[in-house]
């Protein structure tokens, strides 16, 4: 090289993306007050300080997930039912249900499931999500980014 060429920048590395973090709640209860339009799911964070999200979900939804939590199955498999026992013969476990994002009021999911060729995320409603973890032989366990209760809650000091 000669003292005129200009000498190439090293390229900085764009910083890798830090993982979001994610809280683990408890299911609570579902509750439908009859003054409300729809039902409400109660998740509290399991570890301090306690902060809860109610996440409104359609009635049959609501009974779904009631019915996962108290181990009751319907005398025909419902949908939730028939995908949880698709999901067991095929030998895939749900990992987490996640809630990554509220926007304008709606709560959005995914559901992290550990399938024989590897890993799959699936987008999907909060409701299923939720009722497919707790249809679990061991229910999975429901986690909700930190920046959706941060925005309902403000942040942690």
């Amino acid at each position: 090289m000669s003292d005129t060429e200009p000498v190439p920048e090293e390229s900085a590395a764009p910083p890798e993306p830090q993982p979001t973090p994610f809280r683990v709640m408890n299911v609570e209860s579902v509750l439908y007050d009859l003054t409300d339009s729809s039902p409400l799911v109660h998740l509290t964070e399991a570890e301090s300080p306690f902060r809860y999200l109610a996440v409104p979900i359609a009635l049959p939804e609501a009974i779904a997930l009631n019915n996962a939590l108290s181990n009751i199955d319907g005398r025909r498999p419902s949908t939730h039912e028939l995908f949880s026992d698709a999901l067991a013969r095929l030998q895939c476990d749900v990992i987490a249900a996640r809630i990554v994002r509220h926007e304008h009021g709606v709560f959005y999911a995914e559901l992290d499931v550990m399938t024989p060729r590897g890993r799959e995320v699936f987008d999907c409603r909060t409701s299923d999500a939720l009722i497919l973890a707790m249809r679990q032989g061991v229910a999975a366990p429901v986690l909700c980014a930190e920046e959706v209760i941060s925005e309902l809650f403000g942040p942690l000091d």
